[in-house]
C-alpha cells in the first residue's frame, strides 16, 4: 500500500507542478498557476501522515516505508530546484522565455557544491522523518527496516559528494563553438 502511496504522491507532485504551469503560461493565470505550484508541499504531508498512521496502526516497516521518508527529505530539500528548472525550461518552450541557462567550468562546479548541500540537507531531513517513523512504530521488531535506510542515506550522500569533488578537479568544459 505505501509504495503505491509514494507512487500516487510523485505522480501528485509532478502533475501540480505540470498544471501550475500550463496555468501560469499559456493562458496568463499567474495567480492560479502559482496556487498550483505552491500546493505541491501538501503533497509531502499527505505521504508523512499516511506513511505515520500505518507504523502507528502496527505496521511492520518496510523498505518503502523508509522510501517514502527518504522521498520526503528528497522533495523537501531539492523541490524548490525542480520547481524553478521546470519553470525556466516551460517558460522558454512556450511562453517565448530565455534559454535556461548551462553551466560549465567554475560555475558548474559551485552549483554542484550546492546540489551536494541539498543533498545533506535531504538526507539529514530523511533521517529525522526515519527516527520519527523508528518512534511511531515503538516495536524494534517492526521497525528494523527503517533503521537500515540510513546507510543508503549515507550511501546518496557519499555519492554526491564524489560527484561535486570530481568537478572540482575536472571541471566541465564548454562545448567548442562552431566556426
Amino acid at each position: 500500500m505505501i509504495l503505491a502511496i509514494i507512487i500516487a504522491c510523485e505522480i501528485g507532485f509532478w502533475v501540480l507542478i505540470l498544471l501550475g504551469l500550463v496555468e501560469r503560461y499559456p493562458p496568463k493565470k499567474r495567480s492560479l498557476g502559482l496556487v498550483l505550484l505552491a500546493l505541491t508541499p501538501l503533497v509531502d504531508i499527505v505521504l508523512l501522515a499516511v506513511t505515520a498512521v500505518d507504523l502507528s496502526r502496527g505496521s511492520t516497516a518496510t523498505i518503502f516505508h523508509g522510501l517514502a521518508a527518504i522521498y520526503l527529505g528528497f522533495s523537501a530539500a531539492h523541490g524548490h530546484k525542480m520547481i524553478k528548472w521546470a519553470d525556466s525550461h516551460f517558460a522558454y518552450r512556450f511562453a517565448a522565455g530565455p534559454t535556461p541557462r548551462k553551466r560549465y567550468g567554475a560555475d558548474y562546479m559551485s552549483e554542484c557544491w550546492r546540489d551536494a548541500a541539498r543533498t545533506l540537507l535531504a538526507a539529514a531531513l530523511a533521517a529525522g522523518v526515519l527516527w520519527g517513523l523508528i518512534v511511531i512504530s515503538g516495536d524494534p521488531a517492526h521497525s528494523s527496516a527503517l533503521e537500515g535506510m540510513f546507510r543508503i542515506l549515507g550511501l546518496i550522500v557519499a555519492v554526491e559528494l564524489i560527484w561535486a569533488t570530481s568537478y572540482t578537479i575536472w571541471p566541465k568544459k564548454a562545448p567548442a563553438k562552431a566556426a
